[in-house]
């Protein structure tokens, strides 16, 4: 109904129409409305390489929250792996948004197209489940039990968050002869 019908039958049943009353009314369902929709209350991304690959990862991991100091961390370590990461980042994300790709479709059809980014969507997933940059003697950690492998399983599963042994015994490269 309008707000004129309303009026009008709020009107014939002998009854005040009170605009404060929808006013409060409209306030408590727009801020509602707001409260289902995440993104209405984002903050602006501080830098727009950073604010891209924060975009990518929510595409691509599903979420629509992640860990800001975790996202830079691996943000930080990725660059430094990989000085062109912001500018894959950026291509990647421009032709998902020009193409619409759907994100479950997107790495057989960068693989099936042979891309150069084709790599890019493994090492940015692998990199927020696992918390692990690179690899072989080049990784580096850069989250363990906020990673999302460990959060997904966190209400069940309890990954210790200490490594087991003597003080120090982490630093040391295990045997590979054992």
């Amino acid at each position: 109904m309008a707000s004129e019908d309303l009026d009008r039958v709020a009107a014939s049943r002998n009854t005040l129409v009170d605009p404060s009353r929808r006013r409060l009314l409209a306030g408590l369902l727009t801020a509602y409305t707001a409260s289902l929709i995440p993104w209405a209350l984002a903050q602006p991304a501080p830098h727009a390489d950073r604010g891209a690959f924060t975009a990518l990862s929510a595409i691509l991991v599903g979420r629509q929250v992640l860990d800001t100091a975790l996202a830079n961390r691996i943000y930080d370590a990725l660059v430094a792996a990989n000085p062109h990461f912001p500018t894959d980042v950026q291509a990647l994300l421009t032709l998902i948004n020009e193409r619409h790709i759907d994100p479950q479709q997107l790495q057989g059809v960068l693989d099936g197209e042979h891309s150069p980014l084709a790599p890019l969507p493994r090492q940015i997933l692998g990199t927020w489940a696992l918390g692990v940059v690179g690899s072989g003697k080049d990784a580096r950690c850069v989250a363990y039990e906020t990673a999302l492998d460990a959060v997904i399983v966190a209400d069940v599963l309890k990954p210790p968050t200490f490594a087991y042994g003597a003080y120090g015994s982490w630093s040391a490269k295990p045997n590979a002869e054992e």
